[in-house]
Protein backbone atom coordinates (compact mmCIF):
# COMPACT_ATOMS: atom_id res chain seq x y z
CA UNK A 1 0.00 0.00 0.00
CA UNK A 2 1.39 3.38 -1.02
CA UNK A 3 1.14 6.27 1.43
CA UNK A 4 -0.88 9.08 -0.20
CA UNK A 5 1.39 11.98 -1.12
CA UNK A 6 -1.13 14.52 0.12
CA UNK A 7 -3.29 14.39 3.23
CA UNK A 8 -4.98 16.52 5.88
CA UNK A 9 -3.32 17.13 9.22
CA UNK A 10 -5.46 17.71 12.32
CA UNK A 11 -2.88 18.67 14.97
CA UNK A 12 -4.24 21.25 17.45
CA UNK A 13 -7.73 21.17 15.92
CA UNK A 14 -10.55 20.14 18.26
CA UNK A 15 -14.30 19.59 18.41
CA UNK A 16 -16.40 21.59 15.90
CA UNK A 17 -13.27 23.14 14.38
CA UNK A 18 -11.77 19.78 13.38
CA UNK A 19 -15.17 18.45 12.29
CA UNK A 20 -15.58 21.40 9.91
CA UNK A 21 -12.00 21.10 8.62
CA UNK A 22 -12.28 17.36 7.89
CA UNK A 23 -15.73 17.64 6.30
CA UNK A 24 -14.64 20.53 4.08
CA UNK A 25 -11.43 18.76 3.07
CA UNK A 26 -13.28 15.55 2.15
CA UNK A 27 -15.79 17.60 0.16
CA UNK A 28 -12.91 19.21 -1.74
CA UNK A 29 -11.37 15.82 -2.59
CA UNK A 30 -8.95 15.05 0.21
CA UNK A 31 -8.90 11.34 0.97
CA UNK A 32 -6.14 10.99 3.59
CA UNK A 33 -6.60 12.20 7.18
CA UNK A 34 -3.89 12.20 9.87
CA UNK A 35 -4.72 12.22 13.58
CA UNK A 36 -3.24 10.90 16.85
CA UNK A 37 -4.32 9.72 20.27
CA UNK A 38 -2.72 12.72 21.98
CA UNK A 39 -4.56 15.22 19.74
CA UNK A 40 -7.77 14.44 21.62
CA UNK A 41 -9.77 14.67 18.40
CA UNK A 42 -10.13 11.09 17.14
CA UNK A 43 -13.82 11.07 18.11
CA UNK A 44 -14.50 14.31 16.26
CA UNK A 45 -12.53 13.12 13.22
CA UNK A 46 -14.52 9.89 13.23
CA UNK A 47 -17.78 11.83 13.39
CA UNK A 48 -16.74 14.08 10.51
CA UNK A 49 -15.74 11.11 8.35
CA UNK A 50 -18.98 9.27 9.06
CA UNK A 51 -21.13 12.34 8.36
CA UNK A 52 -19.21 13.12 5.16
CA UNK A 53 -20.70 10.10 3.43
CA UNK A 54 -17.37 9.25 1.77
CA UNK A 55 -17.03 5.44 1.60
CA UNK A 56 -14.47 4.07 4.07
CA UNK A 57 -12.63 2.18 1.33
CA UNK A 58 -11.80 5.49 -0.40
CA UNK A 59 -10.08 6.89 2.70
CA UNK A 60 -6.61 6.58 4.18
CA UNK A 61 -6.76 7.17 7.94
CA UNK A 62 -3.63 7.50 10.06
CA UNK A 63 -3.41 7.60 13.84
CA UNK A 64 -0.50 7.47 16.27
CA UNK A 65 0.10 5.60 19.52
CA UNK A 66 0.96 7.88 22.44
CA UNK A 67 3.97 7.17 24.65
CA UNK A 68 1.83 6.11 27.62
CA UNK A 69 0.38 3.29 25.49
CA UNK A 70 3.60 1.81 24.10
CA UNK A 71 3.89 -1.26 26.35
CA UNK A 72 2.68 -4.54 24.85
CA UNK A 73 -0.19 -4.77 27.35
CA UNK A 74 -1.50 -1.31 26.42
CA UNK A 75 -0.75 -0.75 22.74
CA UNK A 76 -3.40 -3.04 21.21
CA UNK A 77 -6.06 -1.96 23.71
CA UNK A 78 -5.36 1.71 23.05
CA UNK A 79 -5.54 1.17 19.29
CA UNK A 80 -8.89 -0.59 19.65
CA UNK A 81 -10.12 2.45 21.61
CA UNK A 82 -8.88 4.69 18.78
CA UNK A 83 -10.82 2.59 16.26
CA UNK A 84 -13.99 3.00 18.31
CA UNK A 85 -13.53 6.77 18.43
CA UNK A 86 -12.79 6.87 14.69
CA UNK A 87 -15.87 4.71 14.02
CA UNK A 88 -13.96 2.23 11.87
CA UNK A 89 -12.86 -1.41 12.05
CA UNK A 90 -9.30 -0.57 11.01
CA UNK A 91 -6.97 2.30 10.26
CA UNK A 92 -4.77 2.36 7.19
CA UNK A 93 -1.64 3.39 9.08
CA UNK A 94 -0.65 3.37 12.75
CA UNK A 95 2.52 5.13 13.85
CA UNK A 96 4.52 5.16 17.05
CA UNK A 97 4.14 8.89 17.75
CA UNK A 98 7.37 9.36 19.72
CA UNK A 99 9.99 6.86 20.91
CA UNK A 100 9.57 5.89 24.56
CA UNK A 101 11.14 8.58 26.80
CA UNK A 102 14.25 7.22 28.47
CA UNK A 103 13.71 3.94 26.63
CA UNK A 104 11.16 3.02 29.32
CA UNK A 105 9.57 0.70 26.76
CA UNK A 106 12.09 -0.81 24.37
CA UNK A 107 11.81 -0.31 20.62
CA UNK A 108 11.64 -4.09 20.30
CA UNK A 109 8.63 -4.33 22.62
CA UNK A 110 6.49 -1.65 21.00
CA UNK A 111 7.40 -2.51 17.42
CA UNK A 112 6.51 -6.17 18.02
CA UNK A 113 3.19 -5.07 19.56
CA UNK A 114 2.55 -2.78 16.58
CA UNK A 115 3.28 -5.64 14.17
CA UNK A 116 0.80 -7.75 16.13
CA UNK A 117 -1.80 -5.01 15.56
CA UNK A 118 -1.15 -5.30 11.83
CA UNK A 119 -1.40 -9.09 11.92
CA UNK A 120 -4.74 -8.80 13.75
CA UNK A 121 -6.08 -6.49 11.03
CA UNK A 122 -6.46 -3.46 13.30
CA UNK A 123 -4.19 -1.50 10.96
CA UNK A 124 -3.20 -2.08 7.34
CA UNK A 125 0.27 -0.59 7.71
CA UNK A 126 2.54 0.41 10.58
CA UNK A 127 5.26 3.00 10.92
CA UNK A 128 7.17 5.39 13.13
CA UNK A 129 7.40 9.10 13.85
CA UNK A 130 10.19 11.29 15.22
CA UNK A 131 12.70 8.44 14.91
CA UNK A 132 16.42 9.10 14.59
CA UNK A 133 18.82 6.88 12.65
CA UNK A 134 19.74 4.71 15.69
CA UNK A 135 16.02 4.29 16.49
CA UNK A 136 15.24 3.40 12.86
CA UNK A 137 18.02 0.79 13.02
CA UNK A 138 16.38 -0.80 16.07
CA UNK A 139 12.93 -0.72 14.46
CA UNK A 140 14.25 -2.36 11.29
CA UNK A 141 16.07 -5.05 13.22
CA UNK A 142 12.82 -5.84 15.06
CA UNK A 143 10.19 -5.91 12.30
CA UNK A 144 12.11 -5.41 9.03
CA UNK A 145 12.08 -2.33 6.81
CA UNK A 146 9.30 -3.91 4.73
CA UNK A 147 7.01 -3.47 7.74
CA UNK A 148 7.80 0.21 8.27
CA UNK A 149 5.60 2.18 5.89
CA UNK A 150 6.97 5.61 6.80
CA UNK A 151 8.88 7.74 9.32
CA UNK A 152 6.92 10.93 9.96
CA UNK A 153 9.37 13.70 10.87
CA UNK A 154 9.52 17.46 11.13
CA UNK A 155 10.70 18.66 7.76
CA UNK A 156 10.53 22.11 6.18
CA UNK A 157 12.67 24.36 3.96
CA UNK A 158 14.42 25.41 7.18
CA UNK A 159 14.90 21.88 8.55
CA UNK A 160 15.61 19.58 5.62
CA UNK A 161 16.89 16.74 7.80
CA UNK A 162 19.08 15.37 5.00
CA UNK A 163 21.03 12.93 7.15
CA UNK A 164 17.86 11.17 8.35
CA UNK A 165 16.15 11.42 4.96
CA UNK A 166 19.10 9.96 3.07
CA UNK A 167 19.55 7.12 5.57
CA UNK A 168 15.86 6.28 5.45
CA UNK A 169 15.88 6.32 1.65
CA UNK A 170 18.92 4.02 1.53
CA UNK A 171 17.08 1.56 3.79
CA UNK A 172 13.76 1.65 1.97
CA UNK A 173 11.83 3.79 4.45
CA UNK A 174 9.46 6.43 3.08
CA UNK A 175 9.30 9.88 4.70
CA UNK A 176 6.23 11.86 5.72
CA UNK A 177 6.84 15.53 6.41
CA UNK A 178 5.07 17.38 9.22
CA UNK A 179 5.36 21.07 10.06
CA UNK A 180 6.22 21.50 6.37
CA UNK A 181 5.32 25.21 6.42
CA UNK A 182 7.40 25.77 9.59
CA UNK A 183 4.41 27.00 11.62
CA UNK A 184 3.74 29.47 8.80
CA UNK A 185 7.19 31.07 9.10
CA UNK A 186 8.28 29.78 5.68
CA UNK A 187 5.25 31.46 4.10
CA UNK A 188 6.92 34.83 4.77
CA UNK A 189 10.23 33.86 3.18
CA UNK A 190 11.40 36.15 0.33
CA UNK A 191 12.96 33.28 -1.64
CA UNK A 192 9.72 31.28 -1.45
CA UNK A 193 7.72 34.40 -2.39
CA UNK A 194 9.89 34.89 -5.47
CA UNK A 195 9.33 31.30 -6.61
CA UNK A 196 5.59 31.68 -5.95
CA UNK A 197 5.44 34.83 -8.11
CA UNK A 198 7.32 33.08 -10.90
CA UNK A 199 4.78 30.23 -10.99
CA UNK A 200 1.71 32.34 -10.18
CA UNK A 201 1.29 30.16 -7.09
CA UNK A 202 1.00 30.68 -3.34
CA UNK A 203 3.94 30.29 -0.96
CA UNK A 204 2.21 27.28 0.63
CA UNK A 205 1.80 25.62 -2.77
CA UNK A 206 5.50 26.11 -3.51
CA UNK A 207 6.62 24.56 -0.21
CA UNK A 208 4.22 21.63 -0.44
CA UNK A 209 5.16 21.01 -4.08
CA UNK A 210 8.84 21.09 -3.10
CA UNK A 211 8.30 18.48 -0.36
CA UNK A 212 6.27 16.19 -2.62
CA UNK A 213 8.87 16.64 -5.36
CA UNK A 214 11.47 15.34 -2.88
CA UNK A 215 9.34 12.22 -2.49
CA UNK A 216 7.78 13.05 0.88
CA UNK A 217 4.12 12.81 1.85
CA UNK A 218 2.68 16.04 3.29
CA UNK A 219 -0.19 16.59 5.75
CA UNK A 220 -0.89 20.34 6.00
CA UNK A 221 -3.83 21.47 8.10
CA UNK A 222 -6.15 24.42 7.75
CA UNK A 223 -9.48 25.59 9.08
CA UNK A 224 -10.22 27.78 6.04
CA UNK A 225 -11.92 26.40 2.97
CA UNK A 226 -9.93 28.61 0.58
CA UNK A 227 -6.61 27.42 2.04
CA UNK A 228 -7.68 23.77 2.01
CA UNK A 229 -8.62 24.13 -1.67
CA UNK A 230 -5.50 26.11 -2.54
CA UNK A 231 -3.13 23.68 -0.80
CA UNK A 232 -4.57 20.81 -2.82
CA UNK A 233 -3.38 22.52 -6.03
CA UNK A 234 0.23 22.00 -4.91
CA UNK A 235 -0.08 18.51 -6.40
CA UNK A 236 -0.09 20.07 -9.89
CA UNK A 237 2.82 22.49 -9.38
CA UNK A 238 6.16 21.47 -10.91
CA UNK A 239 9.24 23.30 -9.63
CA UNK A 240 12.35 23.55 -11.79
CA UNK A 241 15.98 22.88 -10.81
CA UNK A 242 16.59 26.56 -10.09
CA UNK A 243 13.66 26.62 -7.65
CA UNK A 244 14.86 23.44 -5.94
CA UNK A 245 18.39 24.80 -5.52
CA UNK A 246 17.04 28.02 -4.03
CA UNK A 247 14.93 26.12 -1.49
CA UNK A 248 17.80 23.73 -0.68
CA UNK A 249 19.87 26.78 0.29
CA UNK A 250 17.29 27.78 2.93
CA UNK A 251 18.21 24.81 5.14
CA UNK A 252 19.45 26.10 8.52
CA UNK A 253 18.56 23.24 10.91
CA UNK A 254 15.77 25.34 12.44
CA UNK A 255 13.87 22.73 14.47
CA UNK A 256 10.56 23.90 15.93
CA UNK A 257 9.33 20.70 17.60
CA UNK A 258 11.57 19.24 20.32
CA UNK A 259 9.54 18.73 23.51
CA UNK A 260 11.66 18.39 26.63
CA UNK A 261 11.52 14.91 28.09
CA UNK A 262 10.08 13.52 24.87
CA UNK A 263 12.47 14.35 22.05
CA UNK A 264 15.27 11.85 21.30
CA UNK A 265 18.88 12.92 20.72
CA UNK A 266 18.40 14.32 17.21
CA UNK A 267 20.83 13.34 14.44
Amino acid sequence: MTIPAFGLGTFRLKDDVVIASVKTALELGYRAVDTAQIYGNEGAVGQAIEESGVPRKELFITTKIWTENLSKDKLLLSLKESLEKLRTDYVDLTLIHWPSPGDAVSVEEFMQALLEAKEQGLTREIGISNFTIPLMEKAISTVGAENIATNQIELSPYLQNRKVVDWAKDHGIHITSYMTLAYGKALQDEVIAGIADKHNATAAQVILAWAMGEGYAVIPSSTKRENLASNLLARDLQLDDEDKKAIAALNCNDRLVSPEGLAPDWD
